[in-house]
């Protein structure tokens, strides 16, 4: 590394050695979702019954020792460590857990089937004492166990037929379900149970396409980055590629910040556009409101203009009446909030009711100076706002 033939090593790296370095060192990476420490449904959601065969075939794998079984028990274990550390490196670990449970298996099927299979031996009594027929005579005597191990046997693999039957509809519902559906259209069950679609994020980027001049810039956290490059063909100011920091850190800065000092930031970055996602409406917790502290982390861990308790409570993080002064007025909360206090969002709640956040909000009457709202979805889930020009160029 020194010598510069080898890079050094990156945070993520790190981050899988010490999993609280990124926190401490580099929040954009924390930050990621996919970055996070993997919750124990995450691991029975992906792996089911290979979560429990997994031990049981790193014992068969000890009990006949070689270079492959060896090779296998290191990487099992290392790859579900990794995998606990980040939930991303579930796919890492995947091919260990599968190779390993399938020696569980096939060690535990070949064991019942040989009891299956095996005949009843009969076990041999000799006599050379006693009167009549039984004198010097041998009889054979069937050993009565082994039709219950037979039996048992039976009961053990029509089981695991039935537990690998389950697995396989199960991969087959975690393909359909999770895995298979767009990322930008969301689903949800509706009070009578009939399947809900939210479709806003593909209305706003055709909106984007259709309503904004071809050369606009649009500023948004960087998780849309990529989406709103393909879908409604704008450049960005940040996207998905998280490698330049200091960038995003700015857009992290300018939506902590008060109007007037994020107008200026927007203005030295050309921004036309800014696109925020809410869910206070319809209760998505995926939305910029709930991702609002990682954007001060990152912002402060760049510029200490930005300090995260401004925006906290006695350490708790709150958007109703009783969130902190900066919290109420920074320009991530407007944009977000704009027009929400006259909306009612669910009978027998206040004008104003998060549905998100299950609150109040603490700030209803927000005007807009340097902004001008531009489009809101169906679903208030993406709202799109224009930055005015200087009143010089009006």
């Amino acid at each position: 590394m020194a010598s510069g033939y080898i890079s050094p090593w990156t945070g993520r790296f790190y981050s899988l050695l010490d999993p609280t370095y990124a926190k401490d060192h580099i929040p954009i990476i924390a930050s990621v979702s996919e970055h996070q420490p993997t919750a124990w449904s995450s691991f029975m959601f992906d792996f089911h019954i290979l979560l429990f065969l997994f031990p049981a075939g790193l014992y068969f794998c000890f009990k006949r020792l070689s270079d492959a079984t060896i090779f296998l028990v290191m990487y099992g274990l290392t790859s579900m460590y990794f995998a606990g550390v980040m939930v991303r490196l579930i796919l890492v670990a995947t091919p260990a857990v599968c190779l390993i449970s399938a020696i569980a298996v096939s060690a535990t099927v070949k064991n019942l089937t040989r009891v299956v299979r095996a005949k009843s031996p009969a076990v041999q009594s000799g006599s050379t004492k006693g009167t009549g027929t039984a004198k010097g005579s041998s009889k054979g005597v069937v050993d009565n166990s082994q039709p219950f191990q037979r039996n048992g046997a039976i009961v053990l693999l029509l089981g695991a037929f039935y537990l690998l039957s389950r697995y396989a509809i199960h991969c087959t519902w975690v393909t359909s379900e999770a895995y298979s559906s767009p990322s930008i259209v969301l689903a949800a069950r509706g009070a009578h149970g009939n399947r809900v679609i939210f479709d806003d994020y593909r209305e706003a980027y055709f909106w984007l396409r259709q309503n904004t001049p071809p050369d606009a810039k649009v500023m948004s956290w960087w998780d849309y980055g990529y989406q709103i490059t393909a879908m409604g063909n704008r450049t960005v100011i940040v996207d998905n590629n998280t490698w330049n920091n200091t960038h995003i850190a700015t857009v992290g800065r300018a939506m902590s910040s008060y109007e007037d000092e994020a107008y200026e930031i927007m203005r030295s970055l050309d921004v036309d556009y800014v696109l925020v996602v809410f869910g206070g409406v319809t209760g998505y917790s995926s939305d910029d409101i709930n991702k609002f502290l990682w954007m001060v982390r990152i912002g402060g861990g760049v510029f200490p203009v930005i300090k995260e308790p401004d925006y906290l409570v006695n350490g708790e993080y709150r958007v109703d009446k009783g969130a902190a002064p900066k919290m109420l007025n920074c320009l991530m909360y407007k944009l977000s909030y704009y027009r929400f206090g006259e909306l009612t969002t669910e009978y027998g709640k206040p004008p104003g009711y998060d549905r998100a956040r299950g609150v109040e909000i603490g700030n209803k009457d927000i005007k807009l100076e340097y902004l001008e709202e531009a489009f809101t979805t169906q679903n208030w889930i993406v709202r799109i706002y224009k930055v005015k020009p200087p009143k010089n160029r009006c």
